[in-house]
């Protein structure tokens, strides 16, 4: 392993007569990209928990249970377990009656073989509409959580990519610019002086 000797903090912005003008610009360029892939997935993040918090939340408080009925016996046979796994559930057609009066029906998984008239409990919105059953409080912070953080990850690349791909075309030029010296000054190398 090579030894690389002590490590020089802010090297970037040292002086140095052979440090060029770009490297002081690409110095910038990757602070200010750090700096404000910090910020943005930071904000992009926050901003998203809190919008996906407020519209569960929202969902919890306008979404309420309601009990509907089987119109028509469910298909398949009754079996032996009271307790079905929700693999082992069919659709069967239900109606109920919204909260402004209003009769709906729609199509929820119940157990096999059940009989017309059961009861079947349900989630609907204000408009009477067949909603699923709203997040928990912990189910949402959860989610919410993990929405944020991918959002607040998606938003930082943006100018994390910006600043990696003007550093490139820095390099580029850095690296055509030498070329360009190599060009001029290499042949002067060959001759002898004396």
């Amino acid at each position: 392993m090579a030894f690389r000797g002590p490590r020089v903090w802010l090297w970037r912005w040292r002086r140095n007569p052979l440090k060029r003008r770009t490297d002081a610009v690409e110095a910038w360029i990757v602070l200010g990209a750090w700096v404000i892939t910090v910020i943005t997935g930071v904000l992009a993040g926050l901003a998203a928990t809190q919008s996906v918090e407020n519209g569960l939340a929202r969902e919890r408080a306008e979404w309420h249970r309601v009990d509907a009925r089987l119109t028509a016996k469910a298909p398949g046979k009754v079996t032996a377990n009271s307790q079905t796994a929700s693999g082992d559930q069919v659709w069967g057609n239900v109606s109920w009656t919204a909260p402004d009066g209003s009769r709906h029906t729609g199509q929820v998984r119940v157990g096999p073989g059940s009989p017309a008239g059961t009861t079947v409990p349900i989630w609907s919105d204000r408009q009477g509409h067949l909603v699923t059953r709203p997040a928990g409080v912990a189910q949402a912070h959860v989610r919410a959580s993990l929405i944020g953080v991918l959002v607040g990850l998606s938003a930082a690349a943006v100018p994390l990519v910006g600043g990696r791909v003007l550093c490139g075309r820095l390099e580029r030029r850095r690296l055509d610019l030498w070329d360009t010296e190599w060009a001029r000054f290499g042949p002067l190398w060959g001759r002898k002086t004396r």
